[in-house]
């Protein structure tokens, strides 16, 4: 078999009825070229493998892990990107969906992978720490409402598909997980540039206690600061609020 390393995260899906519902769910959106992030032991890339007429590949950072893969499914020579997939090309030259057990200790670095891909990439369905899926779908005015939340949902819609018992995997987690969905939004909010928006929500929510007027005097006028928005935390705008507020920065 294999060795299980805590040091990448590894938390392998052992539950069939878990990876038919994740495939299921994929198909709800055609698509030509997939890439499966993190295959570990197979269990999903075993189904990814037989969908019909699509360009798949699946990248994977632990040797390990690739040898055997291919020992098990002969058909995954060539479609191996044995690299750190936050540190590699996008995949394909068009537009491609992404699915995987995602390595919880990277979660968040590939939510923002996505972000710098996202003129490709056309949905993602992954397996997360429940906290975190909890924070990519929350809205303003939630505790849980922060910087992934709103730079994932200004350029895509967020669905909280379903949640997935520890027992469904080897070893079993610490805590629970739950999958979401995310689709490219048919209208990104108006904003000066990508940059600015960035910059503004990051550095409102870094000190997120204090009013926005407080948290974000570095990026602002005076003037500009006068406008009664800037009376409210961060917690409490909406992604669209962050997106016009970038039109008023130094």
């Amino acid at each position: 078999m294999y060795t299980l390393k805590k040091s990448l995260g590894q938390h392998f899906l052992i539950d069939e009825n878990v990876c038919h519902k994740i495939v299921q769910a994929l198909q709800e959106h055609p698509f030509q070229r997939l890439l499966e992030v993190g295959p570990g032991g197979g269990a999903l890339t075993r189904y990814l493998l037989t969908l019909p007429n699509i360009d798949f590949k699946c990248v994977e950072l632990d040797e390990e892990k690739v040898n055997w893969l291919l020992q098990q499914y002969p058909a995954l020579q060539s479609k191996i990107i044995h690299q750190d997939f936050l540190t590699i090309d996008q995949p394909f030259s068009e537009p491609f969906t992404l699915v995987g057990n995602f390595p919880y200790n990277i979660s968040s670095q590939i939510l923002f992978k996505v972000l710098e891909w996202k003129e490709r990439v056309q949905v993602v369905i992954g397996m997360f720490q429940k906290e975190v899926a909890q924070r990519v779908v929350a809205r303003e005015g939630n505790k849980v409402y922060g910087i992934l939340s709103v730079l994932v949902q200004a350029f895509y819609d967020v669905e909280y598909l379903f949640e997935v018992h520890e027992n469904a995997f080897n070893p079993p987690p610490k805590v629970k997980s739950a999958v979401i969905r995310l689709t490219p939004k048919q209208t990104v909010p108006d904003m000066k540039s990508e940059r600015s928006f960035f910059v503004l929500v990051k550095t409102a929510f870094n000190q997120r206690r204090k009013t926005l007027r407080n948290a974000v005097k570095s990026l602002y006028t005076p003037e500009a600061l006068t406008d009664p928005i800037f009376d409210k935390r961060a917690e409490q705008l909406t992604v669209n609020d962050f997106a016009r507020l970038t039109f008023t920065m130094k």
